[in-house]
């Protein structure tokens, strides 16, 4: 009778396993450090040096240039009892809260009407996304002569007296103006995102709500704002960090007026700088380093929570 052999395994039992063999180390390509060495130099030299020299200047009593003396946190300390840095600051807190509601409100709108079935929306979305790539200090310009001349025009004829006078002339209105501006710039950055959020969640799933019988304000309420949350999360910690370094355009509209009304956090530090307050506007601009830090680590939390989505 034939005996049939099985294949056996090539490691019998009770004998040694084989020994593994050792990985070779990956050689990292000389061409990678071609290209990392001099950005690293170029970032050291221009942004990382002179932020540790300002850091360290606002620990003095440096006007810019000359001798120094260290004041320890003298600078600091006054800040938190300045009104014009207060005011910079409230100023700026209070129009980015409203410039990142207007925005966001505005341009989901707008995603939902690009995403539905209408004729031409690729056509629209290029046109509203063209103020995006215009520079903010041309924009502000242009509806700087609109605030002051063509809508005072307009309201004249009209006999409309609110508006026969210039907003920018006025410190309770010009903060309007800014808003309004900065959001016709920003709100195409924060309209691409929502569509890609609008354009990522299955037809499927309005489907099924069509087939339950829900109406379009339910699978509004129901389904995209839902799917769409972390959208949302993500433009409003982005436009907020964005309108907190708000300065091209205030000063292409205002200037900082009328007075100071409308002068940001970014206004104040540029404007110690070259008024013999450099060590007390460089600690300024430390705190203000430190709040986007905070933001910025609070940007990156929340992008991986919804990348890992």
């Amino acid at each position: 009778m034939a005996v049939t052999t099985q294949n056996r395994p090539a490691t019998l039992a009770g004998a040694a396993p084989a020994t593994p063999i050792p990985k070779k180390k990956k050689r990292i390509d000389p061409v990678f450090y071609l290209f990392l060495v001099p950005t690293l130099v170029i970032f050291t030299l221009a942004i990382t040096l002179p932020a540790v020299l300002g850091i360290f200047y606002s620990f003095t009593d440096s006007i810019g240039f000359g001798d120094y003396e260290l004041v320890g946190l003298t600078n600091y300390i006054a800040l938190f009892s300045d009104p014009a840095v207060l005011g910079s600051y409230g100023f700026t807190l209070g129009f980015s809260v409203v410039t990142v509601l207007v925005v966001n409100v505005v341009s989901f709108m707008l995603a939902i009407g690009l995403t539905a079935r209408i004729r031409a929306k690729t056509a629209l979305r290029a046109v509203f996304v063209l103020p995006m790539v215009v520079s903010g200090i041309i924009i502000a310009f242009v509806f700087s002569f609109l605030f002051s001349n063509s809508l005072p025009a307009l309201g004249t004829a009209l006999g409309f007296g609110p508006l026969s006078e210039s907003i920018l002339a006025n410190p309770n209105t010009a903060w309007i103006a800014v808003v309004v501006v900065t959001a016709w710039q920003a709100i195409p950055s924060s309209l691409l995102i929502y569509i890609a959020g609008l354009l990522s969640i299955p037809a499927e799933v309005y489907e099924a709500g069509s087939i339950d019988g829900a109406t379009g304000w339910q699978q509004l309420k129901s389904i995209t704002l839902p799917l769409v949350a972390g959208y949302v999360v993500i433009n409003t910690i982005i436009s907020f960090k964005n309108f907190l370094n708000a300065y091209d355009i205030i000063v292409g509209l205002t200037n900082g007026g009328p007075g100071t009304a409308t002068r940001s956090i970014a206004m104040t530090i540029f404007s110690g700088f070259g008024g013999g307050d450099y060590a007390y506007q460089m600690a300024n601009a430390t705190i203000f380093f430190l709040i986007a830090i905070a933001l910025s680590l609070i940007q990156l939390r929340i992008t991986r929570g919804k990348a890992a989505v």
